[in-house]
């Protein structure tokens, strides 16, 4: 039998959570252990709580209405109470505070305002515990904020809390870890930072580094391994950075995939820093993130002049040019000594003696000297320059970083990492071997100089009569400030400078011709709306796919140049590379990698080509697609809205792996830009959102619109633009809305991918192309969050609203057209559109 006591405090806990499923707390009110407060979006609950297998109380902030708990805030975690009579109030000061039946005060906020003589706590729906004070208890508006939790975290950070750390800041003990899952008081492990200058993260266990994350370049930290899932690395995608190098100021904020989703960071009391998300499929806390995450994460594994390498055995090696400093104690697996130099330095006047070797996707060492404003050439020479300079490494947005002392926490990074050049002697680049080697080469090529020269005038001797062909032409192009300027040279792009571009290779008109055989109709690979694609045939064997593009078309010199200038500064597996330019007179071409495949269009709409295309394929494809998305809208050093995105623009190598193509009419963003307005439209029909087809108005939820469209094509093999269910003049986005609320959504589904194994899956997939497609952009997901959404990191979906353009859309809308607010005509074979002024 129950005893009596024991079901009075019962009942009492159970009236205490009733009773105070409220959000605030005033100067006039008190909380009494096990009383809480609960956030209006019932997310956070606040109050009294004991961890797991302790008996211990204490007052914090965590998750409401799951099965585990999960705490993320603690106030007395040094100071526990021992029993059930603890009370929080607010003092007369305004100060929030908890004390014991002593009337002892453990915790306090400690914070002075005169002015405030009536004071609220308020938990907050972002789960940060606010203390506002107000100069009267009748007037409860204009409050000053007092004090708040974001300001002062324990172990966890929650989405859009903001670090702001100066030079008076403890930047060393920005979060703490706790003692164990059952003790919340101070552990062995802190995370914060060393510096505000080269930013990076570190955990330290006790007084040393235990790991760090590299220096932040503004996208990712580049000491950490990067997945590009969007999630695959702390605080970045999902956050922002901000520093304020004048005032000493550095300000770093997570902002979360989605609000509706419950995920934090957490330093736990193993010293590790994990991404944490509540997976509502299995009812527990799960980790997608994690550093230190293998034995080459810890700092200095393999001591000075050491690298790491997890995938290798032994893990440690000494860098090329160094033997180990204690050959016993590297024999036994202790590493922790380090390395020294094998031959004595020879850095003579302006470093001759020795050169660089170069370590490719490296963590670079510990304690950079940054120097900005440097390119690449540049930060060699001024470590050549300087004989105290041991190595250097280059990035495009951090620029110059140099070691002049030890070279320490190094390791192979896979995937990620940075290029580090470390300096040797001559003698252990190789130079003795080379120099034969080039003997013997100097040898080979003067006996073939001949014979190449005799080749080279017989290719002339043949070119020249199609040569004469080519008329010479004044050509005009954009300068650097944004003018024009004429010339006689066909060939106007070799000055690279001129077109604001890097790395871009310039060719001529003559070769184009001869690798193309004149551009005839047997190399033609397809049409689009801004004019043919051929294949060609460089003369070294290389494939290559011509876009010559068509003087009808629309397209001048600023898409032109837009996309020479885009494409040209990215770099990813899942867009397509663009190898060279040429223009000549009238004719612009872009040169890009040859995709054997063709684009998806031609598999995807194909009735025999189709079944090619099984679901895994489809799968795989609709995941590249996404990985290139984010990398242009977040991971790039530019941000850059696409505009086009459609099947005929997504290209496929042999592998039938995708590649985002065609960026003339893609938008690069500003630093702190998020969306754009223009009164020229360009797009495509059929795939535009509806606030930048009748608005004008872009951004990434444009793109994600596009992207839900073609993931509905994907998976139902019908064209949207050409698609039409006359019963209802729905569009496809109708049509497959209409088949959501009627619970018949397998009837979009292409026959030659549905099974029972795949159906699921499948039909989460259309739940997402309708999220993609909703009619404001407030309500379509980033795409950060359909690639969760895609690898099951997020499981509970959101419902779909009515998409926009439910109706089907009267224009033809096969190929891509630019409105204006003037009446347009895209005048080719595969578009005709008439478009009314707005």
């Amino acid at each position: 039998m129950i005893p009596v006591y024991a079901f009075i405090i019962c009942v009492f806990h159970f009236c205490s959570e009733f009773s105070y499923a409220v959000n605030s707390l005033t100067s006039a009110q008190i909380l009494k252990d096990p009383e809480t407060l609960v956030s209006n979006n019932k997310n956070f609950r606040f109050g009294f709580f004991s961890p797991s297998n302790s008996t211990n109380r204490y007052v914090g902030i965590w998750y409401n209405q799951l099965s585990v708990m999960e705490v993320i805030w603690v106030a007395n975690k040094n100071n526990p109470l021992t029993d059930f009579s603890g009370i929080l109030e607010l003092s007369r000061d305004g100060n929030l505070q908890v004390s014991n039946s002593k009337n002892e005060t453990l915790w306090s906020s400690n914070v002075t305002s005169p002015d405030a003589r009536f004071s609220v706590a308020h938990i907050l729906d972002s789960g940060d515990l606010l203390v506002e004070g107000f100069k009267s208890n009748r007037s409860l508006e204009n409050g000053t904020t007092l004090w708040q939790s974001f300001e002062h975290p324990t172990d966890s950070v929650l989405p859009n809390m903001r670090f702001v750390l100066t030079k008076n800041s403890d930047l060393r003990n920005v979060l703490q870890s706790w003692s164990s899952p059952s003790d919340p008081s101070k552990g062995r492990f802190a995370m914060g930072t060393n510096s505000l200058g080269l930013f990076q993260i570190i955990i330290w266990d006790g007084d040393s580094i235990y790991w760090r994350s590299g220096p932040w370049n503004g996208n990712i930290f580049i000491g950490t391994r990067y997945h590009n899932t969007g999630y695959g690395n702390i605080f970045v995608n999902t956050g922002t950075f901000t520093q304020d190098d004048a005032g000493g100021l550095l300000s770093l904020v997570y902002t979360g995939a989605n609000a509706s989703f419950l995920s934090h960071y957490q330093l736990n009391y193993q010293g590790v820093i994990a991404q944490r998300w509540w997976d509502n499929s299995k009812k527990n806390w799960e980790n997608t993130w994690n550093a230190p995450d293998n034995e080459c994460d810890i700092y200095a594994k393999c001591g000075k002049f050491g690298s790491c390498n997890p995938q290798s055995s032994p893990m440690c090696s000494c860098l090329k040019g160094f033997e180990p400093k204690d050959k016993e104690e590297w024999k036994r697996g202790n590493w922790t000594s380090g390395c020294l130099r094998r031959k004595p330095r020879q850095c003579g006047p302006q470093g001759n003696g020795e050169g660089f070797l170069r370590l490719q996707t490296m963590k670079v060492p510990d304690s950079a000297e940054w120097t900005g404003g440097l390119n690449r050439e540049q930060c060699r020479d001024k470590c050549s320059m300087n004989c105290s300079c041991l190595a250097y490494a280059y990035d495009t947005q951090i620029a110059c970083m140099t070691w002049s002392g030890k070279l320490i926490d190094i390791a192979v990074l896979t995937p990620g990492g940075t290029d580090l050049y470390i300096r040797l002697a001559h003698s252990e680049l190789g130079n003795n071997s080379k120099r034969l080697k080039a003997i013997i080469i100097a040898s080979v090529i003067s006996g073939l100089m001949v014979v190449a020269a005799v080749i080279w005038l017989l290719w002339k001797w043949r070119a020249k009569p199609k040569s004469k062909q080519l008329p010479n032409r004044i050509t005009r192009f954009r300068n650097q400030q944004g003018g024009f300027k004429s010339t006689t040279d066909p060939h106007v792009f070799r000055d690279k400078s001129q077109v604001m571009t890097e790395d871009m290779q310039v060719m001529k008109f003559d070769d184009l011709v001869q690798a193309t055989n004149s551009f005839h109709e047997s190399s033609l690979l397809g049409r689009g709306g801004f004019g043919q694609v051929y294949k060609g045939t460089l003369e070294d064997g290389q494939e290559i796919a011509v876009k010559r593009l068509s003087r009808l078309s629309g397209q001048g010199i600023e898409e032109f140049m837009n996309e020479v200038v885009v494409i040209s500064k990215l770099q990813h597996r899942n867009l397509v590379k663009l190898l060279g330019c040429c223009v000549d007179g009238e004719e612009k071409m872009l040169i890009y990698e040859y995709m054997s495949n063709k684009s998806l269009d031609a598999y995807l709409f194909d009735p025999q080509k189709r079944a090619i295309l099984h679901w895994r394929k489809r799968f795989t494809i609709i995941e590249g697609i996404c990985r290139g998305l984010l990398y242009l809208h977040r991971d790039s050093r530019l941000r850059i809205i696409h505009r086009d995105l459609k099947p005929s623009n997504i290209l496929l190598d042999e592998n039938l792996n995708p590649k985002i193509s065609d960026f003339g009419m893609a938008r690069i963003f500003g630093g702190n830009q998020d969306h754009g307005s223009t009164q020229r439209v360009a797009g495509t029909y059929g795939y535009m959102s509806p606030e930048y087809a009748m608005e004008g108005h872009f951004s990434e939820k444009s793109d994600v619109f596009s992207f839900g469209v073609l993931l509905l094509e994907i998976i139902s093999g019908k064209r949207n633009s050409s698609f039409w269910f006359e019963e209802d003049s729905l569009s496809l986005l109708g049509y497959t809305w209409k088949l959501w609320k009627e619970n018949d959504i397998d009837s979009l589904i292409d026959p030659s991918i549905c099974g029972p194994d795949t159906q699921g899956e499948i039909i989460k997939c259309i739940q997402m192309g309708l999220l993609c497609v909703q009619e404001f952009a407030k309500d379509r997901p980033h795409i950060s969050t359909v690639i969760s959404m895609l690898a099951s990191d997020i499981t509970d979906l959101p419902n779909p609203k009515p998409p926009g353009f439910n109706q089907r859309q009267t224009a033809n809308d096969q190929g891509s057209s630019i409105l204006s607010t003037e009446k347009t005509s895209s005048m080719n074979d595969v578009t005709v559109t008439s478009v009314a002024a707005r």
